[in-house]
C-alpha cells in the first residue's frame, strides 16, 4: 500500500524548502553576528529572532512531510555570504532573502496547484501568508534606512534606527501560532 501522500516532485520541492529555511536562519545569524560586532544590539536582537523564525518554518515543513509519510532530506547549507559593509546593505540583504524565499514557496504553491495536491497547497497557505508579512517588515525597514541617511548615515541617526528596529513589533502570528515556543 502507498503510504507516502507526496509525489516525487513535491517531496524534493518541499525538501529544497527545508535547505532554503536553513539557509534564512543562518543568513540571519550571521547578520546578527555582524550586527554585534558594529555595537548594534537592537538589531542583533531582531536578526536572532528571525533566525528562530527560520528555524520554525523549517521545522514545520519537516514535519508535513513527515506527516504525509515522505522522507525528509537534510542538505547542506551555503555559507551566507557576503557580511554587510553598513546597515544599508544589511537591510537590502534582509529584502533579498525573503524575495528570494517568497519565490521558492510560490513555486511549491504552483506545482501543488497543477498536480492537485490539495493538502500541501493549503499548508503552503500560511507560508505565502508569512512571507507577505515577512518582505512587508523588510522593506518597512529597509526604508527607514534609507531615511536615516542609508549608508553614510551620522552616528546620531545610527543610534536612534538601532533603538527603532529594537523597539519594532516582532510578533510572527503565523509561524507563532503554528509552532509556538515555549
Amino acid at each position: 500500500m502507498q503510504t507516502n501522500r507526496l509525489s516525487k516532485t513535491i517531496e524534493k520541492a518541499l525538501n529544497n524548502q527545508v535547505t532554503t529555511e536553513a539557509f534564512s536562519s543562518q543568513m540571519y545569524l550571521m547578520l546578527a553576528c555582524w550586527a554585534d560586532e558594529q555595537k548594534l544590539d537592537g538589531i542583533k536582537d531582531f536578526m536572532m529572532k528571525h533566525s528562530q523564525e527560520e528555524r520554525v518554518h523549517m521545522a514545520k515543513i519537516i514535519e508535513y512531510i513527515q506527516e504525509r509519510g515522505g522522507t525528509v532530506t537534510i542538505e547542506a547549507i551555503e555559507k551566507p555570504e557576503p557580511q554587510p559593509k553598513n546597515i544599508l546593505e544589511c537591510f537590502e540583504a534582509v529584502l533579498q532573502q525573503e524575495i528570494d524565499n517568497t519565490t521558492a514557496i510560490y513555486k511549491i504553491v504552483k506545482m501543488s496547484m497543477k498536480e492537485e495536491d490539495w493538502a500541501t497547497w493549503n499548508f503552503m497557505q500560511w507560508l505565502v501568508n508569512e512571507q507577505r508579512e515577512e518582505e512587508k517588515l523588510a522593506l518597512d525597514l529597509l526604508d527607514k534606512v534609507k531615511l536615516a541617511g542609508g549608508a553614510k548615515m551620522s552616528d546620531t541617526a545610527r543610534f536612534e534606527l538601532n533603538n527603532i528596529i529594537r523597539n519594532t513589533g516582532q510578533e510572527f502570528p503565523v509561524a507563532d501560532d503554528v509552532n509556538p515556543l515555549e
